[in-house]
């Protein structure tokens, strides 16, 4: 008879790996003697940009750079005012949030929907104000926000839509694919997420000013005529003349947010095997609640819902009349990686900016920080570490009885 699992190195939360074709591209890559923006960058930013029903992406250094300049290009172009307003869920990574204030507007805070918890549609007019501009939904865990609501309150108050997809790719909502519904939508390629290149992240639009605007907002504000090193090449002479005036010349405040070649072309790799990283993502998630599912007396487990996809970036519990400190602690005494449910306002910084009982004011948002905790889905996961999760977690309800 087979021993037990029992892991004797954590079990991590999230997790990658770099196979054969991500070495060969590096490998063009460095052959080719080009580190700047070029033909990889460009390639990555096509595939995915295509793949997400959108014309445009501008890939950056991050996702919290892309939703960054996302705000920054929308505020130019639309003449919005520092001190006005964005719509924000209360649960979301404070990046979310931090790059409203960094753009000198003010984030105004709505609960989440206690099901999917994401932004919920039903608390967001109250929140409106003449200031507001922009409502700002977040797709968390891999499971896309409710964005027809979303939508219609948008189109209702003219509103502007940046849809923080940083945790969400490949998914559909009602057919279509987040990222596609807003003015700008922003993901991201961080280590911990679906495509990983160790840094980056894409902002996608339809638009073509804002597309503009934000690449020289990821180029330290430069002059649109210049804004990669081939824009000088195979002009006439007029037209070299009036780049190379202008090559140096910067038109706004910006930012050195720029990826690489190397970031685009594991990208690239990475994004050919999307489908298998999808699928397996779900084969586990599909294991955890069938195998928990006995525990729904105690745990909320993650929906399936029939009008969108859920690709699981990660698998969210949260405990339903129980702080979620116990189980988390029983967990990693036994090598299993817990995370929070990325708490969002009771943060130092956000008690200090916004008040220190702000929390209180969003009650299913507080029920999450306490209560809720997440565990790996990547599709690295062993099956042998996959059953040992399930396993404990019972191990732990056992003892409560």
């Amino acid at each position: 008879m087979a021993k037990d699992f029992i892991p004797n190195y954590q079990i991590g939360s999230a997790g990658f790996h770099f196979g054969n074709k991500e070495r060969r591209y590096i490998g063009e890559v460095l052959k080719s003697h080009r580190l700047s923006y070029g033909p990889w960058s460009k390639k990555f930013e096509e595939i995915f940009a295509k793949e997400h029903d959108s014309k445009f992406a501008v890939f950056s250094n991050s996702g919290t750079s892309a939703l960054h300049m996302a705000l920054a290009a929308m505020k130019e172009e639309y003449g919005w005012k520092d001190g006005d307003e964005v719509i924000v869920p209360a649960v979301t990574f404070v990046a979310t949030s931090n790059i409203v204030l960094f753009n000198n507007m003010r984030p105004v805070f709505v609960d989440v929907d206690p099901e999917t918890y994401n932004m919920d549609p039903s608390k967001i007019e109250i929140a409106i104000t003449k200031k507001t501009r922009v409502i700002l939904p977040v797709h968390l865990f891999g499971m896309p926000a409710d964005m027809d609501p979303i939508m219609k309150i948008a189109h209702k108050y003219k509103l502007r839509v940046i849809e923080d997809s940083c945790e969400c790719m490949f998914a559909k909502y009602k057919g279509k694919k987040v990222g596609s519904f807003g003015d700008v939508g922003c993901f991201s390629t961080y280590i911990a997420h679906f495509l990983v290149t160790g840094v980056g992240g894409l902002a996608l639009t339809n638009n073509p000013k804002l597309a503009i605007l934000m690449r020289s907002f990821m180029n330290h504000g430069r002059d649109s005529i210049y804004l990669n090193i081939d824009a000088d090449k195979g002009l006439s002479r007029k037209k070299l003349e009036m780049v190379v005036a202008k090559r140096f010349s910067f038109v706004r405040l910006g930012h050195s947010m720029r990826a690489t070649e190397l970031e685009a072309a594991l990208g690239v790799a990475q994004f050919e095997g999307r489908r298998e990283n999808i699928k397996k993502r779900r084969k586990i998630a599909a294991y955890y609640t069938e195998h928990l599912s006995d525990l729904k007396d105690y745990i909320q487990l993650p929906p399936i819902l029939p009008d969108r996809d859920n690709n699981f970036m990660m698998y969210p519990i949260v405990l339903k009349n129980m702080s979620k400190k116990n189980l988390v602690n029983f967990l990693e005494s036994r090598n299993i990686e817990t995370r929070e449910m990325v708490p969002l306002i009771n943060q130092p910084i956000y008690k200090k900016l916004f008040g220190k009982n702000l929390e209180l004011h969003f009650p299913v948002a507080h029920w999450i920080n306490n209560n809720g905790f997440y565990i790996g889905s990547h599709p690295y996961l062993k099956t042998e570490e996959v059953r040992y999760i399930v396993k404990t977690i019972h191990e732990f309800f056992k003892k409560k009885k």
